[in-house]
């Protein structure tokens, strides 16, 4: 049996909010089982610099309603080499780290499984990442609050659209997945989202164009993931100027401003019962796993099926953005 006396939290890649919320609750279900917490600051790069420090309850006191992250985040090169992980080893050793808990999605669970396998470590993931996009959970925590906030830009966007007769392409985040524009479509009454799933099946653009913007539309709203696949917002509008040129269209990029704010009540909900949830996992004496969240259910999953497995959308919300777009 192995015993875990002292766990080390770090949260790795992207900032998303609820991270605080997540650690605030890592932290507090620890001590609560009397197992003694040690904060990493700046993700892996924290690791291999010792940027190690204790952490009590009051450590996490008023943080629940803050965005990003009070350990902050950093890309690592170095942990990606055997002799980055060594160093990171070393030191976790003689802080008395016994057990991780690690905040983030696919970069952080890829380099979690490495060093787990390498050191014979008990690691479990909180996935943490505005794209939504980790296979064996419903929602990643961060997801609710970006959508909300691009709703709110959308909203203001809109006003705009209407008043000038235009048609807007408004760019959100979403690199390999389309969750987030999808999603944003068919809660803000965007006519379209244009997004990396489909665009190698569909035309998107000349879909909107003959279905919907040409025929009733004096103003539309189409929301463009970010992907390379899909060519972003100002691929698809530079396309639109050569193709249709009678079409008076602007851009909008919403960039960083879709990571930050405070967490929404739905990803403090879902921050708190999965940091909660990567306690009890370790006192089960798993390893090597993300907890996720399933028809309202704490399941684990191991990090190979939540890197690798793909997510798959919902297409029956594509029909129903083309129906209420009409």
């Amino acid at each position: 049996m192995y015993e875990v006396k002292c766990i080390g939290i770090l949260t790795s890649g992207g900032d998303a909010p609820g991270m605080n919320a997540a650690i605030r609750a890592i932290t507090r279900t620890a001590i609560y089982h009397g197992i003694a917490v040690k904060a990493i600051y700046r993700g892996y790069r924290g690791l291999i610099t010792n940027e190690i420090t204790d952490f009590k309850t009051q450590s996490v006191s008023n943080i629940i309603q803050q965005g990003g992250t009070i350990l902050k985040t950093a890309r690592c090169m170095e942990f990606k080499t055997p002799e980055g992980r060594k160093q990171a080893h070393d030191n976790m050793v003689a802080a008395g780290i016994d057990a991780l808990v690690v905040l983030g999605g696919d970069g952080t669970f890829t380099g979690a499984r490495i060093f787990g396998q390498e050191y014979s470590i008990p690691i479990v993931g909180v996935p943490c990442t505005i794209d939504n996009d980790l296979f064996g959970t419903d929602y990643t925590i961060g997801y609710d609050t970006a959508l909300n906030t691009i709703i709110q830009c959308v909203d203001k966007i809109r006003d705009t659209a209407n008043s000038h007769e235009r048609l807007f392409f408004i760019e959100v985040m979403g690199r390999d997945a389309g969750f987030l524009a999808l999603n944003s479509a068919l809660a803000s009454g965007a006519e379209a989202a244009i997004i990396p799933e489909i665009v190698t099946a569909v035309d998107q653009l000349e879909e909107l164009i003959e279905n919907g913007f040409r025929k009733s539309k004096n103003s539309s709203i189409v929301i463009v993931a970010e992907s390379d696949i899909t060519g972003g917002a100002l691929g698809v509008a530079e396309r639109l100027k050569k193709e249709h040129p009678e079409y008076d269209a602007r851009v909008s990029i919403l960039g960083h401003v879709q990571r930050g704010g405070s967490p929404t009540a739905a990803d403090r909900i879902l921050a708190s019962r999965l940091g909660s949830a990567a306690i009890d996992a370790l006192l089960d004496e798993q390893r090597s796993i993300m907890v996720g969240i399933v028809n309202d259910e704490i399941v684990y999953v191991p990090f190979n099926k939540a890197i690798k497995d793909e997510k798959e959308l919902n297409r029956s919300v594509l029909d129903i953005l083309r129906i209420l777009s009409i």
